[in-house]
């Protein structure tokens, strides 16, 4: 299907183009009185996540009401664990809890590498759903969890400050931690290889947990991963959004990847004279920047867009979107970037 605005994938093949694009992540969210609408007809995140049409119907909003120039499919990166045999629930006001985390050798046989067409349907089928909905309007980002900080929840159980159960495994077994890691990772390359097929446009992977680590366990235990699945998915372009990894931003630059998403804490500057013009750059406007009078998001977003000039570049926030940002400040952001020459 010919798409009506292909900005995004325009931008990250080096084309020249009208303007910066723009989305944000958690775009699809709380921040939208119309996905709480549709959350609130479930029991809960999961329920949601787990039903296509309406897993579809809250990816495509940011489109409709928003204006922005990609869809991200409404998911999360925690299906990957549960599709490989380690289910986990959603706590209200806590985040995600697994019941049950690999601590040894004899938790590791339980576990599988998934087939996503059967253990992740449901997210496929949401795609397809959006495309279908979405009518060549804007590209469908399909995404996945980097396998550290998938591994970092498997073995930690939960959201922490530490994941010190998880580093302390990085030390104590490495032997067991890499073991692990193959099996996200292979799982992680079919999952988003079926994306693929089922419509997304590009990928993006997100190493939520990447600043947790040392540089030297971040190299063996992330970026050569992370490579893995960089290299088996060639169909359409991939995008690295690692939080935290400034101490490693030699090896993502190395990564063959097509973008790479910068946090807000990332020096555009350095980071740009390092590249040397070799990928496109997302991001990387602080979150908190949306709670700022509206003269102050403006002078801000012109500023990180005056810092890219001359790159390639996709305005993003340097995380997601907070669940009590006003969705006017959403759209003065957005109408900013559009505005911007």
């Amino acid at each position: 299907m010919q798409l009506k605005n292909d900005l995004l994938l325009r931008v990250i093949k080096g084309e020249k183009v009208e303007r910066t694009p723009v989305w944000l992540m958690r775009q699809a969210g709380r921040i939208l009185p119309e996905y709480r609408a549709v959350r609130n007809s479930v029991s809960g995140f999961i329920e949601l996540a787990k039903t296509p049409e309406l897993a579809a119907e809250v990816t495509i909003q940011p489109v409709d009401l928003l204006g922005v120039d990609a869809a991200i499919i409404f998911s999360d990166i925690l299906v990957v664990p549960e599709a490989m045999g380690l289910p986990y629930q959603m706590i209200e006001k806590k985040g995600p809890w697994f019941p049950e985390t690999i601590k040894n050798a004899s938790d590791l046989k339980k576990l599988r590498v998934a087939d996503p067409k059967t253990d992740l349907h449901y997210v496929l089928e949401a795609i397809r759903m959006a495309k279908k909905g979405l009518n060549g309007r804007v590209p469908l980002i399909g995404f996945a969890g980097a396998p550290w900080t998938i591994f970092a929840y498997m073995v930690e159980g939960s959201g922490s400050k530490t994941f010190s159960k998880a580093r302390a495994m990085l030390y104590q077994n490495p032997v067991l931690a890499h073991q692990l890691l193959e099996m996200i990772t292979q799982t992680t390359i079919r999952y988003v290889k079926a994306q693929v097929e089922a419509g997304a446009n590009l990928i993006q992977l997100f190493d939520s947990w990447a600043g947790i680590l040392p540089a030297y366990h971040y190299r063996e235990f992330s970026i050569r991963y992370m490579e893995k699945i960089c290299e088996a998915v060639t169909e359409v372009p991939v995008t690295i959004f690692a939080k935290g990894a400034y101490f490693a931003i030699n090896e993502i630059l190395e990564l063959s990847c097509d973008t790479i998403g910068l946090d807000w804490n990332m020096n555009i500057e350095e980071i740009r004279k390092q590249a040397d013009g070799r990928k496109t750059f997302q991001g990387n406007l602080d979150p908190a920047v949306l709670y700022a009078p509206d003269d102050v998001l403006v002078r801000q977003t012109q500023h990180m867009l005056t810092q890219f000039k001359g790159s390639r570049h996709i305005a993003n926030l340097g995380h997601g979107v907070y669940p009590d940002t006003n969705p006017e400040k959403v759209r003065l952001f957005i109408q900013t970037v559009k505005a911007f020459e």
